[in-house]
């Protein structure tokens, strides 16, 4: 198998893990509370991260990351999984999944906004034409939301926009540490001291009770949203020829997940969480191909993958 077939199916095996977790959320979150679903995940995509670093003997990575760069893991491990997780799992606590998705999915808009604002960085005009058609896009998904759940939960819109908020921030540092530390040293590290802060905090927050069921979604969640999908997406994008073909492939993360949706937890997709949903990819599929000015480009990788 050539590299760059490899790169496929290891980005289609990240994109169709990514693709199940939004029913996951939910089914996780009729069991454990926010914080106890997160308190099992993290530490299970930790474990994933630490066999893989094992297994291809990376270890020593470590010894070569300087002093000040803890310090950035330890920022990084507050924003992702902290933070992030903990904001987008309310979401999904007081939303629909086929809402509270696509407004996650929103991420890169955001983050062009935040690097022109805080990198100093333009927009090109033409990208304007993008985020306007994504913006509609969300617009269309909220006047739909109340055909589904009655009257859109205003606090879950805010708690999924700011997910999406968080998620931007996090690729924002992890890109700027990604010049001094191995990608697969940022995620351990990340995790590490995600999970350091999670245990402290049951200190002072309630956990709630656990379930077997509860743990085991917990453990999904660990195993297919946090952890094997970004191991499987980052080999792909380091190995392929065709690096445009793997991100676009993540296109598909959040149409297969209403699919998920409808079939496992039975909520009926209505008609605007489509078109809705068409409209903010389409708008962040015109923003990468359009002309580029000289800032980074964001991939269409999601929230936590596409959630």
């Amino acid at each position: 198998m050539t590299s760059s077939r490899r790169a496929v199916w290891l980005a289609g095996a990240a994109v169709l893990s990514w693709s199940t977790v939004a029913t996951s959320f939910k089914i996780a979150l009729s069991e454990l509370t926010v914080y106890g679903m997160l308190l099992v995940a993290a530490p299970t995509a930790l474990i994933v991260f630490a066999l893989w670093l094992t297994v291809n003997k990376r270890w020593y990575k470590f010894a070569s990351v300087e002093p000040r760069t803890w310090l950035n893991f330890a920022l990084l491990g507050l924003v992702n999984p902290v933070v992030y997780y903990l904001t987008l799992f309310h979401a999904y606590d007081l939303l629909p999944a086929q809402i509270a998705q696509p407004v996650n999915y929103m991420w890169p808009i955001l983050l062009l906004i935040m690097l022109a604002v805080f990198g100093k960085k333009p927009i090109a005009p033409v990208k304007y034409i993008g985020m306007a058609i994504s913006l509609a896009g969300l617009t269309v998904i909220s006047l739909g939301g109340s055909a589904i759940s009655g009257s859109l939960s205003v606090s879950g819109m805010l708690w999924a926009f700011a997910s999406a908020f968080l998620w931007a921030l996090y690729w924002i540092i992890n890109e700027r540490l990604g010049r001094k530390a191995d990608e697969d040293v940022c995620l351990f590290a990340g995790f590490l001291f995600g999970t350091i802060y999670l245990l402290a905090g049951t200190l002072f927050f309630p956990t709630g009770e656990f379930s077997t069921p509860g743990i085991l979604s917990g453990i999904y969640i660990g195993l297919f949203e946090m952890g094997i999908p970004f191991l499987c997406f980052g080999v792909a994008i380091r190995t392929t020829t065709n690096p445009a073909l793997v991100n676009q492939m993540c296109y598909l993360a959040p149409f297969l997940s209403l699919l998920f949706i409808s079939m496992i937890l039975d909520e009926p997709i209505v008609a605007t969480t489509y078109i809705g949903l068409g409209l903010i990819v389409a708008g962040i599929a015109f923003n990468s191909r359009s002309a580029t000015t000289a800032e980074a480009e964001p991939d269409a990788t999601g929230s936590g993958g596409p959630e």
